[in-house]
């Protein structure tokens, strides 16, 4: 698996409105582009791209306007690592820029089929199961005194 700066950056703004509300639920409250970018050192730019994205997923909904800004569509205890990632990257793991399912061998190889796949798996299961919550969570016992 290969974590491009997209996808990096896109689990950063995700954080980053979900943290914006008391509780860390993030739905409701509008969180700017521009606040995003500066606080996670975001170039706007790719920002803006990401944030398209995240909402065509379903992911967040924007309001325009002076007031306006980006929130969650659900609780970030319903947002998972894996909902973000697949939203501005596709699939979760590639082999030479195919999907892992699609990878074919032939000969002596064939079996490297079957290890793309149970890496895909592995990474699905850590990206599925762990939710925007439950990093806000870890992150609150890392910097607690």
């Amino acid at each position: 698996m290969y974590v491009s700066a997209r996808s990096d950056y896109a689990l950063r703004a995700m954080l980053a409105v979900a943290a914006a509300v008391p509780g860390g639920d993030g739905v409701g409250e509008l969180v700017k582009a521009g606040s995003l970018a500066e606080v996670q050192e975001i170039p706007l730019s790719f920002l803006q791209g990401i944030l398209l994205d995240l909402r065509r997923a379903g992911l967040l909904h924007s309001h325009r306007g002076a007031d306006g800004g980006y929130a969650l569509t659900r609780p970030a205890t319903e947002i998972t690592v894996g909902d973000v990632l697949r939203a501005v990257g596709g699939s979760l793991t590639t082999v030479r820029g195919l999907p892992a399912e699609r990878a074919g061998y032939h000969g002596v190889a064939a079996g490297l089929t079957d290890v793309w796949l149970a890496v895909h798996g592995a990474i699905a299961t850590v990206v599925d199961s762990t939710t925007l919550s439950d990093l806000l969570a870890s992150n609150q016992t890392r910097t607690a005194p």
